[in-house]
């Protein structure tokens, strides 16, 4: 059983060093920058980053007269 688990551990060494290793010009190379119309534009949430108060409680929203009303007020706790 030990030749066996032995012969397996060696096999795994063997193959892991008979992958080919990057060449050295590859990694020294430096990658191109990122063209500003590639980044999205920021949306509204993202503009209003704050505290995540998903586990409040927003109950108080369901008071307010209008759906309009509720919904902007609940999206606050989203």
């Amino acid at each position: 059983m030990k030749q066996i688990a032995f012969f397996l551990i060696a096999l795994f060494v063997a193959s892991a060093f008979a992958q080919e290793k990057p060449a050295a010009k590859e990694e020294a190379t430096k990658p191109e920058p990122v063209k500003e119309a590639a980044k999205p534009a920021p949306t509204k949430s993202a503009a209003k980053k704050g505290p995540r108060r998903w586990n409040e409680d927003a109950r108080h929203c369901l008071e307010r007269t209008s759906n309009t009303e509720v919904i902007k007020c609940a999206e606050e706790y989203l």
